[in-house]
């Protein structure tokens, strides 16, 4: 199925290869701006009205009672942060989501028109999303879609009968100990390696199984009641699926054990360990891997790189030692999770209970077309997507993105320049790095083709299968292949964007250019301080701790003098200590005070960091030398301040920030936006006084790039 593949690819920002894990909680001609050439004003503003306010910003979401430098956030949207209530299906809610509310509803508008004739995309996903939405079908089937491969778990003998399991559940992708994902070769730039990395946790991190992480008690208990209530819903009696529950989660618990965690899934260096099939073997001898690697399709590879090589070794000895019967059991676990979003309503609601309630917070299901939408959409993304674009992406907006790119790479390229810490050789690299950009707007030159996945009206759970081996076989043919640079790892209607270092580009689909992040109504000033520090964060992430490790050809090598190499990683230690200081969820109810990782957050923290001040360049370059105009008393270096905090505003239900503190590599958005404090135009713009909350003397503020 797709849903594992889409959570190892999620995330705005940097998307780098190394280490997948399924189990964690998916991402215009391509066209080369080189930075160098003077930077060309943006077009003037349409005369139409902007989405929100008179110019592009919530004047009455602001809190002008609380003062910038005591909680610039608050002072930009407070009164939003006051009123906001946050829709019962949802856990959070931000500028991010109403972007992905309104790309959804105009999917919807496409999936509902779709039919064609036989094999056509229009017929597969049409048929796809009303196989997802026959409600009464699906009930009127109970469990007969899983019934063979019940019964096929059920036959297994011998632990060669396990490894063959897990091996085709890998293949669908989904949740097995071992996760493979064919990607670009760290080392050689334009060739694929098949990457074999940890998985098959049912919580989104080895951290939640951890019992002196006392925010997740409820959490881990609700997650046994959840494991008994599936064994229960196939037939089991509550005595029996009690016990089975018990087993399976205490075999969950040793797999976490052996997982790496997220902050040493973020070290390229340790997630590059490239081995022969006999090197593999001697470090993981649990298992016979020959059978294995031929099941998965990976027989005849000379080498493949193992992300994590300790968990995997660890996995293997579990596969070994821990009774048939418990393994045979975690699989039932685990092809009933993976199915119950395909299975009647008892199956859907028990797992909603689990992870949208218990979990995130949510307090209802999303409704069902919502659902279909996403299951879709991570199916046959750019088989919508072309239908999407030619309803909702202009010409025009298109051009205004460009221009703003062109724009924001200039302003990098001048940041280089002014580095004083910088040798001239480490910055004559960090330019040509930067002069190989490639910048990809809105969609992909050449569509994908579906030919081969085979769409059945009235199968939804089949559908996702072969969607899964779809995907998994699309990737597994780039092997012995040249990198396709004009392929995309997120279709148009994601609202989201992403740097890929082995690429060396940057990446924005389609539905992130709206408003409130793009408005081609809106002033400049708030355009730049809201999709202009998205774009200059991915244009960061070349240069942050994971994507300075990549050169202009998009290998992982080293191109730093040793002295800058310091001085950078002192610069970052700075920031990981500020954004470790935060703590959003203080101590409650007897559970200790919940903080952000600094460590886990830095790449994105630098990126947020470096976006607002590449920005903020890039607005000046625009204005071409004349004056901003002041627009309801604020001047324009205020309104580009106060667009980025407007773009960063969201509410979090309490499980939710609790569960994104653990796995989420973006600090919570309240976060995000307090990088001002480092940027000296911020203090300039609002005056804030030693003593209050954010200021920092210049001597404290973090500046990097």
């Amino acid at each position: 199925m797709t849903a594992a593949l889409s959570a190892a690819l999620a995330g705005c920002g940097s998307h780098p290869p190394a280490a997948p894990q399924a189990s964690a909680a998916p991402q215009s001609p391509s066209v080369e701006q080189p930075p160098a050439a003077p930077a060309a004003a943006a077009p003037p503003a349409s005369p139409a009205k902007p989405e929100i306010g008179a110019w592009g910003f919530d004047l009455a979401g602001m809190d002008r009672s609380v003062a910038p430098g005591a909680d610039f956030y608050r002072h930009a949207n407070g009164h939003w942060l006051a009123t906001t209530q946050i829709p019962p299906d949802k856990a959070m809610f931000a500028m991010f989501v109403t972007l992905d509310d309104r790309s959804r509803d105009r999917t919807r508008e496409i999936l509902e028109a779709a039919s064609g004739p036989p094999d056509s995309d229009a017929q597969r996903i049409g048929d796809y999303y009303r196989s997802f939405m026959d409600e009464a079908a699906i009930e009127a089937k109970g469990i007969a879609p899983i019934q063979p491969e019940l019964d096929a778990i059920t036959q297994i003998r011998d632990k060669a009968g396990l490894v063959a399991r897990l091996a085709a559940a890998t293949r669908r992708f989904d949740a097995s100990p071992f996760f493979v994902l064919v990607d670009v070769d760290d080392r050689v730039p334009g060739s694929h390696i098949a990457n074999l990395g940890q998985s098959g946790l049912g919580l989104p991190d080895r951290d939640m199984y951890d019992a002196k992480t006392a925010q997740f008690a409820a959490v881990r208990d609700a997650y046994r009641r959840y494991i008994a209530t599936l064994f229960t819903l196939i037939g089991a009696s509550a005595k029996d699926a009690d016990r089975r529950a018990a087993a399976v989660y205490a075999l969950e618990e040793k797999i976490a054990k052996t997982h790496w965690t997220r902050v040493q899934n973020r070290d390229p260096q340790k997630t590059y360990n490239k081995l022969t099939p006999a090197e593999l073997q001697k470090l993981a001898p649990g298992i016979d891997w020959k059978p294995w690697l031929a099941a998965v399709g990976l027989a005849g590879q000379s080498h493949l790189n193992v992300n994590q090589p300790s968990a995997i070794a660890g996995e293997a000895a579990l596969i070994a030692s821990q009774p048939l019967a418990v393994w045979k059991d975690y699989l039932t676990l685990r092809l009933v999770d993976d199915a119950a979003r395909y299975l009647p309503k008892r199956f859907v609601d028990a797992r909603f209970e689990m992870f949208g309630k218990t979990l995130s917070g949510s307090q209802q299901i999303e409704e069902r077309w919502k659902r279909a939408v996403d299951n879709t959409t991570d199916a046959l993304g750019e088989a919508i997507g072309k239908s999407y674009v030619a309803r909702y992406f202009t010409p025009d907006t298109k051009a205004r993105a460009e221009q703003l790119v062109h724009n924001l790479l200039t302003a990098m390229d001048q940041r280089l320049d002014g580095l004083t810490w910088m040798s001239r050789e480490t910055k004559a690299k960090a330019k040509a790095k930067l002069a190989t950009y490639r910048v990809k707007i809105g969609y992909p030159t050449r569509w994908r083709d579906y030919a081969a996945l085979h769409v059945v009206a009235g199968d939804p759970l089949g559908n996702a299968n072969r969607a899964g081996a779809f995907e998994y076989d699309r990737r597994l043919a780039k092997l012995g292949k040249p990198l396709d640079r004009e392929e995309w790892d997120l279709p148009p209607m994601t609202v989201n964007a992403y740097y890929s270092p082995t690429r060396n580009e940057i990446v924005f689909p389609a539905a992130i250019l709206q408003p409130p992040f793009f408005d081609p109504n809106a002033d400049d000033a708030v355009n730049y301080g809201s999709i202009g520090t998205v774009i200059g964060h991915e244009i960061s992430h070349g240069f942050d701790d994971q994507g300075s490790q990549y050169d202009a050809e998009g290998a992982l090598k080293n191109w730093w003098t040793k002295d800058d190499a310091d001085k950078f990683r002192t610069a970052t230690a700075k920031l990981v200590g500020q954004y470790s200081a935060y703590c959003p969820l203080p101590a409650h109810d007897g559970k200790p005070a919940q903080c952000v990782k600094g460590e886990l957050t830095l790449g994105e923290n630098i990126a947020d960091l470096a976006g607002v001040t590449i920005a903020y360049n890039a607005y000046k370059l625009a204005l071409a030398g004349k004056p901003a105009p002041v627009l309801d008393g604020f001047t324009g270096d205020q309104r580009f301040f106060l667009g980025f905090a407007q773009a960063w505003r969201g509410v979090y239900r309490d499980p939710e920030l609790a569960r994104r503190l653990v796995v989420d590599s973006h600090s919570p958005v309240s976060l995000r936006a307090a990088t001002v404090r480092n940027v000296d135009a911020w203090y300039d713009a609002f005056q804030p006084k030693p003593g209050d909350a954010l200021y920092l003397p210049p001597e404290q503020r973090v500046r990097i790039w």
